[in-house]
Order: C-alpha cells, then sequence, then structure tokens
C-alpha cells in the first residue's frame, strides 16, 4: 500500500514538472524581454502613456492591442474601453434601481438619474467613436476640440450620477458608495486617461514618426467690415441671415417657424407645447417666439431638439418663471430646474428665466444647460442659490443678467460669460448665509471645464446694498479639487471681501490643486492685497496666461479647432480674445 502511494506521489511530481516546465518554457517564449514585437509594443505604450496621471491603467489598458503602426488604433481602444466602463456602469444602476428602488423613493429617483446622466455619457462617447472611427489620425487630431469637450462631458455626466444621492441619507449613500467603488469610480479614472492621451495627441503622433503642421492662427474679432447695413454679419448663410434680420430688425414680421402667446394669438400657448410640436428630421433652425407674457411652466428642450432659436419680446416682459425647490419642496435639482435645455445648437435671446423660490429655498435652480455649443444673449438668469447650473458641454453667455447668493454660477462646463451683468443678492441673514457667485466642478487636469467671466460687472443688488456689512460676498469657492475659475477685465464693486475667495472646511485640500485667477480687473473689490494666499490662487497672471481663459481658448478646446465657427453660427456678439 505505501509502494503504490510513493508511486503514485512521484507520478504526480513527474506530470506537475512537466506543466510548470511547458509554463515556463512558453512564457519565455512570449516575455517581452526576449519577444521584441511585444518588448517593442511595450515601449512604445509605455511612450504613449508617459503624459497620462493615471498612467498603470493606460498601460494595461493599451496593451491589449497588438502593435500597429496606426496610432489611431490606440486611441481607439481608450474610447472602447471608456465606453465599455460606462456601459457597466449604467447596467449596474439598472441592476441597483431593481434590488433598491422598490423600497425608497429616493434612492430611485437618485438612480433614475445616473441612468439618464450615463445615457448622456453614451451619447458623447458615441460621437467620440464616430470621430475616431470615420477619420484618419490627422483629422482626428485637427478636431481635438470636440473630442476633449466630449470625454469632458462624460466626466460631468459621472459627476452627477454621483452627486444625485443625499448623504445625508444613509441608505442612499450605501448605494452611491456601492455604485461608485464598483463601477463609476473606474469611469472616471479612464476618461482622465483619454482625455490626457487627447491633450497630448501632438506628442504621440510624433513617436509614431508622424509631423503635423500646425497652420498660424488668423482668427480675427468682429470688425466693421464683417457686418453689412443692417449690423447684421456678412458671414451668415442666407436663411440665417434671413431669420435674424426679422428676429433683429423688424418684430412685426411674419414668423419663420412657430408663435407662443398667453393670449391665445400664436400657434401655442404654452412652451412646452412649442417644443413638443419640434418636427422630426428638421434640418436648420426651429424658431419658437415667445411674446409677452409670464409663463409659469417647468420646461425641459430634450436632447433631440437640436438647434432651437428662442426668443421673446425682451427679457423685462417674455418670463418663464417657476419654484421648486430642495429644502421646502423635497425636489432635487435634476427635477427642480424653470428650464432646463438637453440640447445642442440652442440659442436664447430676451427672455428672463427665473426661481421664485427664494433664499429660503436653498437650492433651487432657474436655468439648467448641458446643450453643447449654446448661447444666451440679452436674457436674465433670476434665482438665489444655484441659479444657473452650467452642467455640461460648450456655453456662451453675453449681455446677461444673472443674479443670486449662493454658488449662482455653478457646474462642470466650458462656461464663458462676457459683458454681463452679475448681481450678487440679499440672503437668509437668520440663517448666516453668505454670498458666492462661482462654484466650478472640475476634476480632472486635462478638462475642458471652468468658469470665466469677462468684461462682466460685478454689483449687489438694493436690498443687499442695504445691509452689506452684515452679509460676507465672496467671488467663488471650489466644488471640486481641480476647480477652475477666472475673472477678467471685470468691474468689481466693494461688495466682495478682500480676501476673494471661500472654502468649505471638507475642501481645504482644494486649496492646493484649483485654479483660480484675476486679470486686468477695476473697481474697488478688484484690489488683490488682502487676497488669500492659497498655493493655487493667482492674484496677477501674465498677458499669455490671461489668454489661454479667453473665449478663443475656452470654447474651443483646442489648438486647431475655431471657436469662432460656432460663436459666429449663433448671430450673437462676441470677443473672441481681449476687450482691451
Amino acid at each position: 500500500m505505501k509502494i503504490n502511494i510513493i508511486v503514485s506521489v512521484v507520478s504526480l511530481i513527474l506530470v506537475v514538472g512537466v506543466v510548470i516546465a511547458n509554463i515556463v518554457i512558453n512564457h519565455k517564449g512570449n516575455n517581452s524581454s526576449t519577444n521584441p514585437n511585444v518588448k517593442a509594443n511595450y515601449s512604445r505604450v509605455e511612450k504613449i502613456c508617459q503624459s497620462a496621471e493615471q498612467k498603470d491603467l493606460c498601460v494595461q489598458t493599451l496593451s491589449t492591442v497588438n502593435e500597429a503602426s496606426d496610432p489611431k488604433e490606440y486611441v481607439a481602444a481608450i474610447v472602447k474601453a471608456t465606453t465599455e466602463s460606462v456601459n457597466k456602469a449604467f447596467n449596474m444602476s439598472d441592476k441597483l434601481s431593481v434590488e433598491h428602488g422598490e423600497k425608497d423613493q429616493g434612492i430611485k429617483i437618485a438612480l433614475d438619474h445616473c441612468k439618464d446622466m450615463l445615457q448622456f455619457a453614451l451619447d458623447s462617447l458615441q460621437l467620440s467613436t464616430d470621430l475616431v472611427g470615420g477619420k484618419d489620425i490627422k483629422q482626428v487630431h485637427d478636431q481635438s476640440a470636440d473630442f476633449s469637450n466630449w470625454l469632458t462631458a462624460v466626466i460631468s455626466h459621472q459627476q452627477t450620477c454621483l452627486d444625485a444621492f443625499d448623504n445625508d441619507k444613509h441608505d442612499e449613500k450605501a448605494v452611491k458608495e456601492l455604485l461608485n467603488n464598483e463601477n463609476l469610480d473606474h469611469v472616471g479614472k479612464i476618461t482622465g486617461v483619454a482625455l490626457d492621451l487627447v491633450a497630448d495627441l501632438t506628442n504621440i503622433l510624433q513617436e509614431f514618426g508622424l509631423q503635423l503642421e500646425l497652420k498660424p492662427s488668423s482668427r480675427r474679432l468682429l470688425g466693421a467690415e464683417e457686418v453689412d447695413g443692417e449690423g447684421l454679419p456678412t458671414w451668415l448663410s442666407a436663411s440665417d441671415r434671413k431669420l435674424l434680420a426679422k428676429v433683429r430688425m423688424n418684430k412685426n414680421a411674419p414668423m419663420t417657424t412657430v408663435m407662443v402667446a398667453k393670449d391665445g394669438s400664436g400657434q401655442f400657448r404654452t412652451i412646452m407645447e412649442a417644443i413638443d410640436a419640434y418636427p422630426k428630421g428638421l434640418q436648420g433652425r426651429y424658431v419658437i417666439h415667445v411674446k409677452a407674457g409670464v409663463y409659469p411652466e417647468f420646461i425641459i428642450v430634450p436632447k433631440n431638439a437640436v438647434n432651437i432659436l428662442m426668443y421673446g419680446d425682451g427679457a423685462l416682459n417674455t418670463v418663464i418663471t417657476g419654484h421648486k425647490n430642495k429644502h421646502l419642496d423635497g425636489i432635487d435639482i435634476m427635477n427642480g430646474a424653470t428650464f432646463a435645455n438637453e440640447a445642442y445648437g440652442f440659442i436664447a435671446k430676451g427672455i428672463t428665466f427665473e426661481n421664485t423660490a427664494g433664499p429660503e429655498g436653498h437650492q433651487a435652480v432657474a436655468l439648467r444647460n448641458q446643450g453643447d455649443m449654446s448661447a444666451f444673449f440679452d436674457c436674465h438668469i433670476v434665482g438665489y442659490q444655484d441659479t444657473l447650473w452650467a452642467q455640461a458641454n460648450r456655453q456662451f453667455y453675453r449681455n446677461c443678467e444673472i443674479s443670486g447668493t449662493i454658488d449662482f454660477i455653478f457646474g462642470t462646463s466650458a462656461t464663458m460669460i462676457q459683458d454681463s451683468k452679475i448681481i450678487v443678492r440679499k440672503p437668509n441673514i437668520s440663517m448666516k448665509q453668505v454670498n458666492v457667485i462661482t462654484a466650478d466642478g472640475t476634476q480632472q487636469r486635462s478638462m475642458n471645464s471652468g468658469i470665466v467671466l469677462q468684461g462682466c460687472e460685478i454689483v449687489p443688488e438694493a436690498e443687499l446694498l442695504q445691509v452689506k456689512s452684515e452679509i460676507k460676498s465672496y467671488l467663488g469657492r471650489p466644488w471640486k479639487a481641480l476647480a477652475r475659475t477666472v475673472i477678467m477685465e471685470s468691474n468689481i464693486s466693494d461688495i466682495i471681501q478682500p480676501e476673494g475667495w471661500m472654502y468649505h472646511p471638507n475642501n481645504i485640500g482644494f486649496l492646493n490643486t484649483l485654479y483660480y485667477a484675476e486679470y486686468g480687473n477695476t473697481g474697488v473689490g478688484a484690489d488683490t492685497k488682502e487676497r488669500v494666499k492659497w498655493p493655487g490662487y493667482h492674484p496677477t497672471i501674465s498677458t499669455n496666461e490671461a489668454h489661454r481663459f479667453t473665449a478663443r481658448q475656452v470654447l474651443q478646446a483646442g489648438p486647431t479647432s475655431k471657436a469662432e465657427d460656432w460663436l459666429r453660427a449663433t448671430g450673437v456678439p462676441f470677443t473672441l480674445g481681449f476687450r482691451k
């Protein structure tokens, strides 16, 4: 019996030895140190990933690509990995909704928001996939502005998903942490890798021996030679010129498309009815004239309703109003915005968007905007806390009035606000509220996001002026770790505290990573001598540094795109560079 056991053990040892030997031999045959192809590919991947913040994740992801002579294959691989990550997060949120949604309405609402946001993220990634799949790598490079914007939007939507949960409720917080740890955290990291690669695309192409000839910029400001006798840009299409001529020069002209009027003199009595009537497969712009009146509506422009031009009879005459809020009504900000735009190419002119919940309502959004290449001109955006949620993508505001108290311009987008009046209001003194104008949500280095105020007036409303000694007002505070905000060529009244900026005690670590700057400002409140001494704050920056935050740069997201192309198409006046 013992002999049989010994023989069996010896046989087993011999078999295992053979298996191990084969494994070792095969391993040596495929080892990057001996296989020149694998070694060369690994070396190339390491070079491609050298600028990525999550370098190990980058190498791990791109190492799955067989050695390629076309750098587009590596770019396609990172986009594919990002899409797969978002899909997993979407499926996970759906699974959690089934498991927990029936038991807790708050969890169900938060997870429903997550699914919406992740679908928007997938839409942005589909645009990225189409770009990489349909163009050669040089064309992808030329369109890197759009590429960067779409990837930034993915992180914005991921962030909105997480922010939908109430951390003060134990069950919601637990589901949020599960979703984040299992999926969403990876979505942020892998998207960050993709952003880093797009930002470094010129160097990556050089690694493949591709030298790109980047033509110098020939951009210019809107000059007299570009305006016709009616004051309209000469480079507009015939149809848009005709439309804008009617909008600007002749209010009595027949409507190109539809009219909304409370008195029944138009095709629709409500704005939402006009939006619901958006023609399927429309080419060109859908124009909605909203006649004078107060419209108590809650409106969402869906993502399929692209290229809407909505204009009123002046911001003092055409008013869209609501009062939904977090504190008094228990309605989260995703469902509470008076007006929400989710569509590409939306333009608004001469309209007020307001939330009348007051300072007691806490979070009460007047306008939520995530539409890429959207513009607001001669509009009033009125509220208290969280008035304007510049949620995602490229956004432009000109000649507007934006008013509020706490974080009343916030979001994670490329937001340029020019020649506008920023009105700081009287908060609730008994609640010990303070005023904070901006709260940017940038959280990764290569994101194309941030808030820029250029050529604006920062002033108090009359009610605040009477009690300004009792209320502290600040230019901004960081919402996320790499918050990015610049105030330039603006007039700042003495309503702003000498220290200028504030922070939340829970976010003290952000003071090292944020980017706040001021440039060329005037007014009593523009004195930077007593400003905060944070590592990330820059009381004065050079002209070259400030140039990074002009519309030409902020709204294009890259060196080869043309910001003026889409700004011109809006018909809204703009300044690409400095005002002075």
